[in-house]
């Protein structure tokens, strides 16, 4: 392995093992290179956990899990160095406590590392940093897992919209229950509500059926 991922291996970490299987397969459907979809550096900004943890995490090696803080701390670090102002420089720690609304010696000891978070810390700070609920908090094949249903949400629309493009119109009444599916109700409109359900578990069902229609119209071999 190298910077990317160039073939699915075993995950221990079992939903972690299917989010994997999954995106590498409807990747694969697609032509897509693995090596950037499964790009380490794209994950470790997307998850918030560090690329040499998503490299042992995508290889199957165990992981020690950090702390609560010792996360926070790792995942606030990186959200200063990747989400940048419109001028390309890092957000103090004023302009951090003025968006969380917090004073500023209460965020510099947060980034510090010199006082615990709490849930209504986290909270603040991402929503001031634009990233979703959980973020400096998930344990790592947690946030890892969450990243990669993002992308295979993303693959599901590109590959909804390519296969509008292809299926000609008349499919629809010939039976073919993926033109029915794409006239009726476009997997890209399923992916953005499947993107709205309050859970995992949720979009995991979601996910599941789309896989048994994609292999049921699957061309013989």
């Amino acid at each position: 392995m190298t910077d990317g991922f160039p073939a699915p291996v075993a995950v221990a970490n079992a939903p972690l093992a299917a989010t994997v299987t999954r995106v590498a397969e409807l990747a694969g459907k697609m032509g897509r290179d693995l090596n950037k979809v499964f790009d380490l550096r794209r994950l470790s900004e997307a998850s918030g956990v560090p690329a040499d943890v998503v490299r042992s995490l995508l290889d199957g090696r165990p992981v020690v899990e950090p702390c609560l803080q010792t996360r926070f701390l790792q995942r606030l670090d990186l959200l200063r160095r990747t989400r940048l102002k419109p001028n390309g420089r890092r957000y103090t720690q004023q302009e951090i406590a003025d968006g969380a609304g917090m004073s500023r010696q209460q965020a510099g000891a947060l980034i510090n590392g010199d006082r615990r978070p709490t849930m209504e810390h986290c909270d603040a700070i991402q929503r001031f940093f634009g990233v979703h609920a959980g973020f400096l908090t998930a344990h790592d094949a947690e946030a890892l897992t969450d990243a990669l249903l993002r992308t295979e949400q993303q693959l599901l629309q590109d590959y909804a919209v390519r296969t509008r493009e292809t299926v000609p119109a008349p499919a629809a009444s010939t039976g073919d229950p993926l033109a029915r599916l794409l006239q009726n109700h476009g997997v890209r409109g399923i992916a953005w509500r499947a993107a709205q359900l309050p859970s995992d578990k949720h979009r995991d069902k979601v996910t599941e059926w789309l896989d048994m229609l994609l292999e049921s119209v699957k061309p013989n071999e």
